[in-house]
């Protein structure tokens, strides 16, 4: 079912729950980045409103997300290079 958590966005409580104790710790490391980002950005755009700041920190995230899927991608395609080449290697070792 899963564990009842509070988490705190911007001074508001947000009752959640957590499948397991890795995502909950993983919720409240999110929350308290989302709140670090928050404050930054209040001192950075003291005169924008809450709902823009979430926007800006929404923003932000999406694109650290979509940079690491990229980079995932990358990975994932030097992987399977290498695999293909250790294999051709092997193969030729075998032949011998």
């Amino acid at each position: 079912m899963g564990q009842s958590v509070v988490i705190k966005i911007a001074g508001k409580e947000f009752p959640m729950k957590a499948a397991s104790p890795e995502i909950e710790q993983m919720m409240r490391i999110a929350a308290e980045q989302i709140n670090l980002k928050l404050a930054d950005y209040s001192s950075t755009y003291p005169d924008k409103t809450l709902a823009d700041k979430l926007a800006f920190v929404a923003l932000r995230e999406a694109v650290t997300r979509l940079s690491c899927m990229r980079r995932m991608e990358e990975l994932d395609r030097e992987v399977k290079e290498m695999t293909g080449e250790t294999d051709r290697y092997l193969k030729s070792i075998e032949e011998k």
